[in-house]
């Protein structure tokens, strides 16, 4: 990768740290999902508002590190509009990113994870709002935890 590309990278992660997207509570949200990263301290709670099996909105609260804050950011744009099959299918990308390095072949601001490979311990804080989101729109009533899924 190129020194612009990766300065490039670097920026996206530090804007949506600096400047999260669709942060805060989402009033008519009908699923609401926990995330919990106990190795570190990261913390979210992830809302959506699903009409039809398509997330029609999506925000988050909480609190953490820059990967972590600015990964569960990204999501939300990338999450907003997609049915839940598409979501899990966004997740799958983004974990393969993230686990190997292995930049998709379109230049994306998902792309800006590729270096999180490199610190293992960190995979955990860019997975942890995927988790919440994909255990929200599950339904799911306990709190998504990086403890019990193999990143």
């Amino acid at each position: 990768m190129s020194s612009d590309l990766t300065e490039l990278y670097q920026q996206v992660i530090l804007d949506h740290n600096r400047r999260p997207r669709n942060r805060g509570k989402l009033p008519q949200a009908n699923r609401v999902a926990q995330g919990d990263n106990p190795s570190c301290g990261d913390q979210c709670k992830v809302y959506l508002n699903v009409i039809d099996d398509r997330i029609a909105d999506i925000a988050f609260e909480g609190s953490g590190c820059a990967i972590s804050q600015a990964s569960t950011s990204l999501m939300t744009t990338q999450l907003k509009g997609k049915t839940q099959a598409e979501a899990e299918a966004l997740y799958k990308q983004f974990h393969e990113i993230v686990t190997t390095g292995k930049e998709p072949e379109e230049i994306s601001d998902v792309a800006a994870f590729a270096g999180v490979h490199a610190f293992p311990a960190r995979i955990k804080c860019a997975t942890l709002g995927w988790h919440a989101a994909l255990n929200a729109l599950k339904n799911g009533a306990t709190t998504a935890t990086t403890e019990s899924h193999k990143d």
